[in-house]
């Protein structure tokens, strides 16, 4: 297996934009109910959505740019003479959507069609005859600043440049593969490189015909959702349309969307992405997949790999979920923009592990809890049935039974949620009062209470973030920031996820005999009780701790259009002014960090990753290709030792799940891993010692905001 940096996935932009090219037959009649859907997510979109965009030519110039770009992003199909006549429409899209004209979709879907048509020989021809890996070429993947072939023999020389890329990080493979396998046997002979130049460039071939054949799946309803989609994400990025088959299955939180591995998946471009891994699930014991990821390929067990870029997110899922006990292969990019083949045995995904658990640990002579909450858990349905504001006043009990002296929260990766819970549990913390504002557009806030007097915990709290902390985690610890109730470490800043967005069934707006899909559109925006949004602000930790995605683009203020950080009235509030050394041992806390190696090497390795996802050429040189690919791993080895950290803590579970974990072996199994992964884990570590030094004064003090 190799490391590869961020241009390591170009071979899969390649085939990500064979997919955003094909539709099997021209069609230029527009269906009514087509021109009816504009019509409809025009009044949706105007009336309904929190942040209205005027309709006007500055949109129109917006959606034109982003059609393009969702159809060609790689800039190989499309001439500039095609962009010149498009151009015409560039001021008209918002002419034509107020009168339910699909003129100019038609136009640039059927040249699509003609212009794949087009280059469809290009890539056998291309591949018919060797290429020179001794010639110093290189390819420039900054597709933004790229310029649109003038000619056929421009788009011609792009296809070569990428063919002969993809080609050569096979042959790489290859030689490395033949390389180790003469290490093991002095005996073995290493094939000739003109032997497995042949071989890759056959699998190449072979890559791209597997591709073509997956294309003609495609219907002309993807590529009108793709205009639709280009037209209600102009709004803000969470707000899309589904066509009626999708509407059916775009909650990938179901069931049958977490079976075999244990990871919920979410549709990137034409990437499958890792939004969120099951705790106690496979992919989670297995400890290699990571939110982020980007899932490439999936093999059954040892068979051969099938590409599943530009697949449709449920057929995806099919390809990795299958029977308990049987193994997938998933061939990934991580974020560091290396590829890395990860074996996971399936498994039946327990919906138990979603649920809230906790540890007790010992600091000198000190017991302390650690409660992992993976989401704000709720039943809509069943009234009486476990939630995680119940769940968490029990565990909060239990532990209380067993002396602990503070609690360490984590809502690392906790995506957020039932706003209703992080309201109650907000108030397990606090006396009676207020935990988040919610606004619609145009409208006075509404305040959120707490309306319950008790407080179950009124010792030290730590709440534990990173960046993927978002929605309903945020309001939670936005609201214990703001009452000053606990110390908030981890991530520089939460995702900043403050919207909140509905899905509604379009058909309710017209009478005729037809599907018209349905809009998740952004309704409402958090807002704190101090007054500022948490939209893409997220919160801001008291303690910053580095991770690996501390310069990454990762939250939704990296998110190009999403709605913007404000500021409304502050509501009254009381603040919980009973720490009596906050201050100082938040400094400590940052002295502490600032000085220790292992944290100073993973802000070194932060910077490391954003500076290889940030390179935009790619050396089609073998020799270079080779010896900048060997550099990355002579580099990345100065970060093993993080992989080797441990601390001297140990981790038990609470006195409540001895019977359990008697009765249940594998419940037992999952609390050894997450034990096992806690004392490894040096965020934990550091909420510990900093909840270890939090002192409560003698006497409550109330102190009016």
């Amino acid at each position: 297996m190799m490391f590869k940096k961020f241009r390591f996935s170009l071979s899969f932009i390649l085939l990500a934009s064979f997919l955003l090219s094909f539709q099997a037959s021209a069609n230029t009649n527009q269906e009514p109910k087509d021109k009816l859907l504009l019509t409809i997510l025009k009044y949706v979109l105007t009336e309904g959505h929190y942040q209205p965009q005027e309709i006007n030519d500055h949109f129109s110039e917006r959606v034109f740019d982003g059609f393009l770009e969702r159809l060609d992003p790689t800039k190989r199909y499309f001439l500039q003479s095609d962009i010149d006549e498009f151009s015409n429409y560039k001021l008209l899209i918002d002419d034509q959507i107020k009168n339910e004209d699909l003129t100019f979709f038609f136009l640039v879907y059927n040249r699509l069609e003609q212009r794949f048509e087009d280059s469809k020989p290009y890539y056998k021809e291309l591949l018919e005859n060797p290429f020179n890996f001794e010639d110093d070429e290189i390819l420039n993947v900054d597709f933004e600043n790229l310029s649109y072939a003038k000619n056929t023999q421009e788009i011609v020389n792009t296809w070569r440049l990428y063919l002969k890329f993809n080609t050569l990080s096979r042959l790489h493979d290859k030689l490395t593969i033949e390389k180790d396998k003469q290490i093991e046997d002095n005996t073995y002979i290493i094939k000739s490189l003109d032997y497995l130049e042949n071989e890759a460039r056959l699998a190449t071939l072979t890559n791209m015909d597997e591709t073509f054949d997956r294309i003609k799946e495609l219907t002309y309803t993807d590529w009108f959702s793709t205009f639709i989609n280009s037209i209600t994400e102009e709004f803000d990025p969470n707000t899309s349309y589904f066509d009626p088959s999708d509407k059916k299955r775009f909650d990938i939180s179901m069931a049958g969307k977490l079976e075999g591995i244990g990871a919920r998946l979410q549709k990137k471009n034409d990437y499958t992405k890792v939004v969120e891994l099951i705790s106690g699930g496979p992919a989670w014991k297995q400890g290699e997949l990571e939110v982020e990821d980007l899932i490439l390929k999936v093999a059954q067990g040892n068979q051969k790999p099938l590409d599943i870029v530009g697949m449709r997110l449920d057929d995806a899922i099919e390809f990795i979920k299958g029977q308990k006990g049987t193994e997938v292969r998933l061939t990934v990019k991580k974020i560091d923009g290396t590829i890395k083949i990860i074996k996971i045995i399936r498994d039946i995904v327990e919906i138990e592990e979603t649920f809230i658990k906790s540890s007790i640990v010992e600091k000198d002579g000190k017991n302390f809890g650690v409660i992992n909450l993976p989401k704000f858990y709720i039943d809509f349905v069943e009234e009486n049935y476990r939630n995680s504001a119940t769940d968490m006043a029990q565990e909060i009990e239990r532990l209380k039974s067993e002396n602990i002296e503070g609690l360490v929260i984590d809502l690392r990766n906790n995506g957020g949620g039932s706003l209703q819970t992080a309201i109650e549990i907000t108030g397990l913390f606090i006396n009676k009062g207020p935990v988040v504002q919610v606004k619609y557009r145009d409208k006075a806030p509404d305040i959120k209470n707490d309306k319950d007097p008790s407080v179950i915990w009124d010792k030290p709290v730590v709440v534990l973030v990173n960046e993927l902390s978002a929605s309903a985690s945020e309001i939670f610890a936005a609201a214990m920031q703001d009452y000053g109730r606990a110390v908030i470490i981890g991530a520089k800043q939460t995702y900043g996820k403050g919207t909140v967005q509905s899905v509604l069934d379009l058909n309710r707006y017209h009478n005729m005999d037809a599907d018209v899909g349905a809009l998740k559109m952004t309704i409402q925006k958090f807002y704190r009780i101090n007054g500022g949004s948490t939209q893409q602000e997220g919160v801001h930790s008291d303690i910053m701790l580095p991770s690996r995605y501390t310069y990454m683009e990762i939250g939704e203020r990296d998110i190009e259009n999403s709605l913007k950080y404000d500021k409304i009235a502050p509501t009254p509030y009381t603040l919980w002014d009973n720490y009596q050394n906050f201050n100082e041992t938040v400094n400590n806390s940052k002295k502490r960090i600032g000085s220790n190696d292992y944290f100073k090497l993973i802000d070194k390795n932060a910077k490391w990753l954003k500076e290889n996802q940030d390179d935009a050429t790619v050396e089609l040189n073998l020799q270079k290709f080779s010896a900048e690919i060997e550099a990355t791993i002579q580099e990345s080895k100065q970060y093993d030792q993080l992989k080797n950290y441990t601390t001297n803590l140990t981790y038990n579970s609470p006195l409540y799940e001895t019977q359990l974990l008697a009765d249940n072996t594998d419940l037992a199994e999952k609390r050894k891993v997450w034990h096992s992964n806690l004392k490894k884990d040096m965020y934990v570590e550091e909420a510990i010692n900093v909840l270890s030094e939090l002192k409560i004064k003698p006497k409550y003090q109330l102190v009016k905001n």
